[in-house]
């Protein structure tokens, strides 16, 4: 099996920082491609920041120029450094892990979610 497991969330006033991390491990053959999401209440999920294993980054606007997204592929983990939060960016975060596994090949596998709070 594999597991995803996020950390690092926690509140924070506005302005503030906060460093998140992801640890993808288990039954993984090849990891092309990790990320992160996130969920308010009451919206949709949606992609904050990803990196492919060539490097490859891409950010919502929302967080461009704030967020720094990096990863080190030997150990499969992935990290997103926050600066500059808002109230806005509260919501909880996901981290994702596509990639090729042992036993569900290409597939992509989810976090249970880390919650991050930027109080005003």
């Amino acid at each position: 099996q594999v597991q995803v497991v996020e950390s690092g969330g926690g509140l924070v006033q506005a302005g503030g920082s906060l460093r998140l991390s992801c640890a993808a491990s288990g039954s993984i053959f090849k990891i092309t491609s990790m990320g992160w999401h996130r969920q308010a209440p009451g919206k949709q999920r949606e992609l904050v920041a990803a990196m492919t294993v060539d490097g490859t980054s891409n950010y919502a606007d929302s967080v461009k120029g704030r967020f720094t997204i990096s990863r080190d592929n030997a150990k499969n983990m992935v990290y997103l450094q926050m600066n500059s939060l808002k109230p806005e960016d509260t919501a909880v975060y996901y981290c994702s892990a596509d990639g090729v596994f042992i036993h569900n090949g290409v597939y992509d596998y989810w976090g249970q979610g880390t919650q991050v709070t930027v109080s005003s």
